[in-house]
């Protein structure tokens, strides 16, 4: 591995002395830009900025004493020169990216520092497949900091995973030079409880004064909420509406507001800040989850930034929710997050704050992007075969795998179904009465009620779990498959043909992982996904075309749902209310506790 670094500002500072009284000349001036000075919530006209090492030197009215025979000169020609931005919490292989990818898709959307929770990956390769990620991300000309995934699995005795991450391993972790934190600490009833194993993960991480990341994914803000809150985690973005925002604020938490390809839960939130008029010091920007068409066509952190002023929010406050208040929450305010003195130089330039084009983006002192184009390499980590062979059926998949037997006789029965919530992560817990024909429990695409099947995907064990799901919209003879089932990482498979789900299921078993969509038992799409069943290593571009033919076959099946695949790869997330498929059965996570697919008849 060869990793980027950039001198400390103790390393740096008899230099950044020197520029900035003028008497060494900077590696770069930006000349004449509107400063945006996220410390004070001002706008500074005529500002220059001199960069030497890779830092900020000076930042004034004028640093023509800081200009040398050599030092590049950049016009700003009367732009805005804004923090480069921060993406509080978000999961790489959510773009179905490598990390080197994944930046290379939003270094020209302006995102120079990211803050990362790779679980995916911990679910399906463990500590290793940790530390894969860790160690490209080091390789990379922007900042990427790994938090340690703290749940895997994500609610024990619920799911299993392919590999299962303990306090021992938080413990190693918190010495790796990348590693910032806790990732999202998703077992929150294991943390109401008193868990020991959830309380000495946490303890392992502020041993090491590092911060722990939250996950409280429940309406209920009684004291099972305050309990979490008094376990540790220091922010949490699973807010959904008004009163979930200031809840955690009031007890010290970070309210982390996302907007992802499919989590629109900026809106409902910060009118908080701009209604209720709290202190958005403790108010943060976030994705979650984007896929690589979001990515690639609709941009990173700049959409989320550009949402948030479309919701009322004062143009600099939202930039402060996404720069100076990331940094500080991580301990980071005098590395990153803001242009002054000693600072990394992430620097974006752009000729409007409200709608915010990327004109310009140096990172670390260096152009990284012009105008949409990227201007430097992402290194990639050489990847070993065992991470890219992690789809193991243990057998050839049959119709009759999918098929749910009914109680002998039963001409109808009363099923457990998952509904999906268009731009959210939690579902609805749903009844519907179902026909049975020769035995076998049917669905109704009349009624919008599909089949849905987690296929073990880790042990080879052949195992099926089947069920049912409503509000996608499904007609006709079709399936979707895809080794991208968060937390646990199995294969998810929803269709509407038993027979197109046993071609999509088998045809991802054959490639390695993926997701494959098949309408009247042809193939009609496929995003081939060969690391950990998760991600690709393919450029960007080429991933998120194909993503965006998948979106296309999904449409093409019947599906209307905004970005539905966000919502199919939730299927089995077990710590997110209200029912769940898992390998081990259906999941009611207002209880957590798995309950029946058919209730007894009447």
């Amino acid at each position: 591995m060869e990793r980027t670094s950039i001198k400390t500002w103790a390393e740096c500072a008899p230099r950044l002395v020197a520029v900035a009284a003028g008497r060494a000349p900077a590696d770069t001036v930006i000349r004449k830009g509107q400063w945006v000075n996220v410390h004070t919530r001002e706008i500074l006209p005529d500002s220059d900025i001199a960069i030497a090492e890779g830092r900020i030197a000076y930042v004034g009215p004028d640093a023509s004493h800081c200009i040398g025979e050599n030092t590049e000169i950049i016009e700003a020609n009367g732009r805005f020169m804004i923090p480069g931005l921060c993406d509080a919490h978000m999961h790489i292989e959510s773009g179905m990216l490598t990390p080197a990818e994944f930046a290379r898709a939003v270094i020209p959307h302006g995102t120079t520092s990211m803050f990362t929770d790779p679980h995916e990956i911990a679910n399906v390769l463990g500590l290793d497949g940790v530390r894969m990620m860790h160690d490209e991300a080091l390789m990379q000309p922007v900042n990427i900091f790994t938090q340690m995934p703290s749940c895997a699995p994500s609610a024990p005795g619920l799911e299993t995973t392919g590999y299962e991450i303990g306090p021992d391993d938080v413990t190693e972790a918190m010495q790796w030079p990348g590693i910032i934190g806790l990732g999202e600490m998703m077992n929150f009833p294991g943390v109401v409880n008193g868990s020991q194993q959830m309380l000495a993960e946490i303890a392992a991480t502020q041993n090491a004064g590092k911060t722990v990341g939250g996950h409280y994914a429940s309406p209920d803000l009684g004291p099972a909420f305050h309990a979490y809150a008094a376990g540790g985690p220091a922010d949490d973005h699973e807010g959904t509406c008004e009163a979930d925002a200031i809840a955690r604020v009031r007890q010290g938490m970070r309210s982390m507001m996302r907007l992802g390809s499919a989590w629109y839960d900026v809106e409902t939130q910060i009118t908080a800040v701009t209604e209720k008029g709290l202190d958005p010091r403790n108010f943060i920007l976030c994705t979650d989850d984007c896929h690589s068409g979001t990515l690639v066509n609709d941009g990173h952190m700049n959409r989320v930034v550009r949402h948030a002023i479309a919701c009322g929010c004062d143009p600099v406050i939202a930039l402060q929710m996404a720069t100076i208040n990331t940094a500080t929450h991580f301990g980071l305010e005098r590395e990153l997050g803001s242009i002054a003195p000693g600072r990394r130089a992430d620097i974006i330039l752009t000729s409007d704050l409200t709608e915010m084009p990327i004109e310009h983006v140096i990172a670390r002192g260096q152009t990284v992007a012009r105008d949409g184009e990227i201007t430097v390499e992402c290194p990639h980590y050489d990847w070993p075969d065992h991470a890219r062979n992690t789809v193991h059926l243990g057998k050839s998949l049959t119709a009759g795998d999918f098929e749910i037997a009914a109680p002998s006789g039963a001409a109808q029965v009363t099923a457990n179904v998952i509904g999906v919530v268009e731009n959210q992560a939690p579902t609805k817990a749903l009844k519907a009465r179902l026909s049975v024909l020769d035995g076998i429990v049917q669905g109704e695409t009349e009624t919008d009620i599909c089949h849905i099947a987690l296929v073990e995907r880790h042990r080879a064990t052949g195992d099926v779990t089947n069920g049912f799901v409503s509000g996608f919209g499904y007609s006709g003879n079709m399936a979707i498959a895809s080794t991208v089932a968060h937390d646990s990482h199995h294969m998810i498979v929803v269709g509407t043909s038993h027979a197109d789900m046993t071609l999509a299921a088998n045809r991802l078993g054959e490639a390695g992982g993926g997701v494959t969509v098949f309408k009247d038992g042809q193939e009609i799409s496929m995003v081939e996904l060969p690391i950990a069943g998760l991600m690709s290593d393919s450029p960007a571009k080429d991933v998120a075309a194909k993503a965006q033919a998948m979106v296309d076959a999904m449409e093409a099946c019947g599906c209307t749902l905004n970005n539905a695949y966000m919502q199919h790869s939730l299927l089995a997330l077990v710590v997110i209310p209200e029912l769940r498929i898992s390998d081990l059965g259906i999941v009611d996570v207002r209880s957590f506790e798995r309950i029946a697919l058919l209730e007894p008849a009447e």
